[in-house]
């Protein structure tokens, strides 16, 4: 993933947590340390869980990139 310019990649860490019937899923930029969280079914495609919580996070770094 580039930044909120797409000029430089970034890592992401992705965190799945159980709970019940539910996931928690934390998106992580290594670099800023934002965090970003989704909560969905359990039952529902990793895949899918990664794609959400990841356009979040790219909102949220924007938004920080926005008030610098």
């Amino acid at each position: 993933m580039g930044d909120a310019t797409g000029d430089t990649p970034r890592e992401i860490l992705f965190e799945f947590t159980v709970i019940g019937s539910s996931v928690r899923v934390a998106a992580i930029d290594a670099a800023t340390g934002i965090e970003v969280t989704v909560v969905a079914p359990a039952v529902a495609a990793r895949s899918d869980l990664e794609r959400l919580a990841l356009a979040k996070l790219k909102v949220r770094l924007a938004r920080s990139a926005a008030e610098r």
